[in-house]
């Protein structure tokens, strides 16, 4: 094994393993250089490859940190956050915090007043947060959501396992964080965000309508597909 490939392989297994959590400062190239005994060509080559791999993230005088990991979703779909999460080896947690009745919301085209139910919450990857959601759920055509416990499993989760829906809408924008998105995704107020608001109805009848917002870094959204 090169030193090169040494140096990437520790590092990587250093933030693989949650030794070094999003946003943890690499040691300097100097000091990588007196570690490993090479060349500082040797360790800017090993840093660069890291960088290209999307693990670390490296900023001109300011050195090289732990880059927070982005989740790459398909467009079309609705997708499972925790099972995204999952699939890139990060811990997923779901919290609850707010849950109450409501009427549908302004952005649902209907003509029913029934009842909805409105909740919000945190999806958290490994230690930080990953996105907020406002979510609004027609009580009228999903009952059972009523008794479910969104404490323990996100409501996008328990839709898609309970719930089967024929049609969905997404609509995707840009976003500045607001003072409150900003202080619960631990951002600055005004950073770019990702804002994914979707709709599902089943046999032309809403089933829910969900408001995501993302950190503008950890979240890419993904098409494959050929000429028609």
């Amino acid at each position: 094994m090169t030193i090169e490939a040494r140096i990437r392989g520790d590092i990587e297994a250093r933030i693989r393993s949650g030794e070094w959590p999003p946003g943890t400062r690499i040691p300097f190239e100097h000091q990588l250089v007196v570690e490993y005994g090479c060349a500082r060509a040797t360790v800017n080559k090993a840093l660069s490859r890291l960088a290209r791999e999307g693990l670390i993230e490296r900023r001109r005088r300011a050195g090289s940190f732990v880059a927070h990991p982005r989740i790459h979703s398909a467009i079309i779909g609705v997708p499972d956050i925790g099972a995204l999460i999952a699939a890139r080896g990060e811990a997923y947690r779901w919290q609850l915090a707010s849950r109450n009745s409501a009427f549908a919301p302004p952005e649902v085209e209907t003509r029913s007043r029934g009842r909805w139910m409105a909740l919000e919450g945190v999806h958290h990857s490994g230690s930080l947060p990953f996105g907020v959601e406002a979510r609004w759920i027609n009580v009228g055509t999903v009952p059972k959501a009523e008794n479910a416990d969104f404490t323990v499993e996100s409501p996008g989760t328990w839709l898609l396992g309970h719930v089967p829906w024929t049609d969905a809408r997404h609509r995707i924008s840009a976003a500045a964080a607001s003072a409150m998105v900003a202080r619960v995704l631990r951002i600055r107020e005004g950073d770019p965000c990702l804002q994914i608001e979707r709709w599902t109805w089943r046999s032309g009848v809403p089933v829910t309508f969900v408001r995501q917002i993302f950190p503008g870094d950890r979240y890419d959204l993904v098409e494959d597909f050929t000429p028609r």
